[in-house]
């Protein structure tokens, strides 16, 4: 077994090597320890597939807000998503290593059951990285469109099928915020792992009571005839999260109810599920390797 191990370790360091990472006599064998290398989060694996799927943002058709186009979106690629959102301790270990700033809601609790709130879309980025660093695979928020496909059967559609020519905006207002209110739930108050139950995917907690941020920038669009689309403008200082309802976000606001909401009813609390990359032969390569570089 002794001597599977180091054929194991001597084939990746060749390969290595002929990919000009490093020369085989300047490695040194020392195994990682907890603190440089950390267990890869639970994922769900996430198959290609297509859906129904209503475009993000405000839609505007004759100077007078409407739904979004519903159109049939294609996932060629599949992906792994996390099992349930980042926790509260599990971000503590980032605060810790000073690569996150501490949230604005600390959560006491033993272990890490209860769900981070209190997270910006800069505080999400930053855990990114970090975890990205830490485990040696590269971990991202997932888009609009991934996060929408990934909640499947709790994803919900934001249309209000109102009158295309209404000309009273107070109306569609109106109408938004009795939807939205229909959808948020009576607690706001974070629940502990696993509360929500799992969806038809797999994935845990997802549109429960937590808010989590996407990469995708709000966008106005002015439509013509049909769903042409005549102008757009994109607005990244505004970013979508999801949850029981679509949100938008100031990219910068840690507590939705705090005024930061750009459209539609503030999200109970802001938190953060990430997307795992596939592994490159180069990184798989890596994590083979039980030694690092002297």
């Amino acid at each position: 077994m002794k001597r599977k191990v180091q054929a194991s370790v001597a084939m990746a360091a060749s390969m290595l090597a002929l990919a000009g990472i490093f020369a085989p006599d300047a490695i040194s064998v020392t195994h990682r320890s907890p603190a440089q290398l950390l267990g890869e989060p639970e994922t769900v694996a996430i198959a290609p597939g297509s859906f129904e799927f209503r475009l993000p943002g405000e839609f505007l058709k004759n100077d007078y807000p409407v739904d979004a186009p519903l159109q049939t979106t294609a996932m060629r690629r599949g992906f792994a998503i996390m099992k349930y959102q980042v926790s509260a301790a599990d971000y503590a270990r980032c605060v810790a290593d000073g690569a996150c700033e501490a949230p604005d809601v600390v959560t006491a609790t033993a272990g890490d059951a209860m769900p981070l709130t209190g997270v910006s879309y800069r505080d999400a980025t930053a855990y990114a990285a970090w975890l990205s660093e830490r485990t040696g695979s590269v971990w991202r928020l997932p888009t609009d469109a991934e996060w929408a496909y990934a909640a499947a059967d709790r994803y919900a559609d934001d249309a209000l099928l109102l009158a295309a020519d209404g000309s009273n905006p107070a109306e569609r207002w109106l109408a938004r915020y009795r939807s939205e209110a229909d959808r948020t739930g009576p607690d706001p108050q974070p629940k502990p792992r696993g509360h929500f139950g799992a969806n038809a995917k797999g994935v845990a907690d997802i549109a429960g009571n937590v808010w989590e941020w996407t990469t995708t920038c709000y966008t106005r669009t002015r439509l013509a005839d049909g769903v042409a689309q005549t102008e757009s403008t994109d607005n990244c200082g505004v970013r979508i999260v999801g949850g029981r309802h679509r949100g938008y976000m100031s990219y910068f606001i840690r507590d939705g109810k705090s005024g930061g909401c750009a459209a539609g009813m503030a999200p109970d609390n802001l938190g953060i599920r990430l997307v795992r990359e596939p592994d490159s032969l180069l990184t798989r390569l890596k994590k083979l390797l039980p030694a690092r570089i002297a």
